[in-house]
């Protein structure tokens, strides 16, 4: 580091202790920004909002962040955070609007709990009387005030986020899209629906807005992290952009219900990479992979409580977190010299044998076929007894009975 930028960093330090930040001037901020280490101008942002210092923001922010780009592996993205849209800004942003969420699933409930309580005008629309409804009112939502039928809330919202499933999107999109007027805007959490219109018919009218945000999560997931003062990962699209604010009402919905940063993608490779994962190492390639280890070692004379700890507790529990926190080389690395060995030596075979899989995959989900069989399978009047038939298909499979066993087991839980 050379002197002038020594320098900077001790004017940094100065600046941003909680002793003097408070009689800093918006001056002085601009000033050493301009002239600060990278990411100095960040820590500056932060810190002024949340020691809530008297500094324009058109005056001061606008000139220390407005959009960051990183390097991803190599490749430059640009990405918005929470702090690009402070709570006040997207209040004063969205003061005309109705907020109109329509579905109460777990994206439906997050996403719109998470709004109201940043403070925008929500309301929600469902079938009325139905389980949703019920759940919805026992959350706060008062019918006739913040709770409508559908088409009702779609008629009321400026801004109607659809977190239907993909199968009721289609459905009711015939009864919803009369009341999506000129100048109104449509919010999707998935591509599914706009990009599979061929057999969705979900077809927006070419004078509304239509955006995406997409959280990389579960709805539950959505709300918790927000309730533990965190952020969900989030993409953002715009599809159609009538008004020419449809970019900001996208990023600006998005930090609304609790997305911590965002990048942005489209509707055909949002709806395709989801659509992947999901069934990939999301969800059906790990529970594949679970059972097939589980059962070899079952078959070779290991217990029940032995297998399901070598399989998925010390997975879950030890070494996922691991991932998370630093990657997968940090995980190997707090691992002993064995274990490094084998990983290292046995990652390659189950690359080569599970890569043909998912480029099989691929190709299902681009091609629409696995979106046919989605909603095929999902519009079924029978569809929850069928479903709950899998699920109950493996929640009583020795796996996770034993499963059930192992977690009653953690300390935390028998306090």
């Amino acid at each position: 580091m050379n002197v002038s930028a020594r320098a900077t960093a001790a004017s940094l330090r100065g600046i941003l202790s909680r002793t003097n930040i408070g009689r800093v001037s918006a001056r002085s901020i601009v000033t050493l920004a301009k002239r600060s280490l990278p990411g100095a101008s960040i820590a500056l942002r932060n810190s002024a909002i949340r020691h809530k210092i008297t500094v324009p923001i058109t005056a001061t922010f606008s000139q220390i962040r407005s959009l960051k780009t990183l390097d991803f592996g190599g490749t430059k993205e640009q990405v918005y955070e929470r702090s690009d849209w402070p709570k006040e800004k997207y209040q004063e942003f969205f003061k005309n609007d109705t907020i109109a969420v329509i579905g109460y699933g777990p994206q439906g409930s997050g996403q719109s709990l998470n709004a109201r309580d940043n403070g925008l005008n929500v309301i929600v629309g469902l079938r009325e009387g139905g389980r949703s409804w019920k759940e919805a009112v026992e959350n706060g939502w008062v019918p006739g005030k913040t709770l409508f039928p559908i088409t009702e809330a779609v008629q009321k919202g400026t801004i109607v986020l659809n977190l239907l499933s993909d199968a009721a999107q289609k459905e009711l999109w015939p009864a919803m899209k009369p009341h999506l007027t000129a100048g109104k805007t449509l919010y999707f959490s998935h591509g599914f629906s706009i990009v599979f219109k061929d057999d969705t018919h979900v077809i927006p009218p070419d004078d509304i807005d239509v955006i995406m945000v997409a959280p990389k999560g579960s709805g539950r997931t959505v709300r918790s992290l927000f309730l533990e003062g965190r952020g969900i990962n989030s993409s953002y699209a715009v599809y159609q952009d009538v008004s020419g604010k449809a970019k900001d009402k996208a990023v600006a919905l998005g930090v609304a219900i609790g997305s911590g940063y965002l990048y942005e993608t489209t509707f055909q490779r949002e709806v395709v990479s989801d659509l992947v994962g999901e069934r990939g190492v999301l969800m059906g390639a790990i529970q594949g992979l679970f059972l097939a280890q589980y059962e070899v070692l079952r078959a070779n004379g290991h217990t029940p409580s032995e297998a399901f700890n070598e399989t998925v507790e010390e997975a879950t529990q030890s070494l996922y977190p691991l991932i998370g926190e630093n990657g997968m080389d940090w995980m190997y690395a707090c691992c002993s010299t064995t274990a490094q060995r084998g990983a290292l030596d046995w990652y390659k075979p189950f690359h080569k044998a599970a890569k043909p899989v998912f480029e099989e995959l691929y190709r299902k989900v681009a091609d629409g076929s696995e979106a046919r069989h989605v909603i095929e399978k999902n519009s079924s009047p029978q569809y929850r007894e069928e479903l709950e038939v899998e699920l109950k298909e493996i929640r009583e499979s020795e796996i996770w009975r034993a499963g059930k066993t192992v977690r009653s087991l953690r300390p935390e839980r028998k306090s």
